[in-house]
């Protein structure tokens, strides 16, 4: 199986797939799995018509354990290219604005995707510039087993070797913002198992057992 595909399996794509708190904000963001579906594709689309993205293109993204974080490494995916945390072609900055690849897009991390109050001067805008891309993706050259998926943390896996390596999970698992090469684990784990992840941002551990209860959700 190719990661492209890990949406394809969820067994009821209208439940919810990926929540994301945020308890510094109030902010509560719920994706279905078909919505989570369509942003991929919106993104997907953006990255290959906007930024000719491919198999093999490194893109790094500098996001904390947000909901878009979790978009993008499947989008990544989605065309072929390698999530990576090092010697990117392609570098996804947050609201502070620190990336020094040849291709600099920036996030606002605004409510629902929300474009910044300011165009960023030197980034594309990824809130301006993914919602008026097509909401399906469809890719010309797809990505195989062998390409490769992830070079984070010091671990390098191909598409293949990251799904063999991780164990499905039919569970709605809750984390706390960790490291992005965690959150890949947890996507891997909820799309071939067919569950799901709350993810809580700036949450005590007494924020994130109300929330596990709230949410049905095992803490992990």
């Amino acid at each position: 199986m190719t990661l492209d595909r890990l949406l394809a399996g969820l067994p009821d794509p209208a439940r919810p797939f990926l929540t994301y708190y945020d308890d510094a904000t109030g902010e509560r963001v719920e994706l279905s799995g078909v919505t989570t579906a369509n942003w991929v594709a919106k993104t997907s689309n953006f990255l290959v018509d906007d930024l000719e993205a491919e198999p093999g293109t490194r893109i790094r993204l500098g996001l904390p354990s947000h909901w878009l974080r979790f978009v993008w490494v499947l989008s990544c995916w989605s065309v072929g290219a390698a999530v990576v945390d090092d010697e990117a072609d392609i570098g996804l900055s947050g609201p502070d604005l620190v990336a020094d690849e040849p291709l600099r897009m920036a996030a606002s991390l605004r409510p629902l995707g929300g474009r910044f109050a300011e165009p960023p001067t030197g980034f594309l805008d990824i809130g301006a510039e993914v919602p008026a891309h097509g909401d399906h993706f469809v890719a010309l050259d797809p990505p195989g087993p062998d390409t490769l998926a992830v070079d984070v943390d010091g671990r390098r896996m191909t598409q293949s070797e990251l799904t063999a390596a991780i164990e499905p999970s039919a569970e709605r698992l809750l984390a706390e913002s960790g490291p992005l090469s965690r959150d890949v684990d947890l996507l891997v784990a909820a799309g071939l198992g067919g569950g799901s992840l709350v993810v809580v941002a700036n949450g005590s551990a007494d924020v994130r057992t109300r929330l596990a209860e709230q949410e049905r959700a095992r803490i992990v």
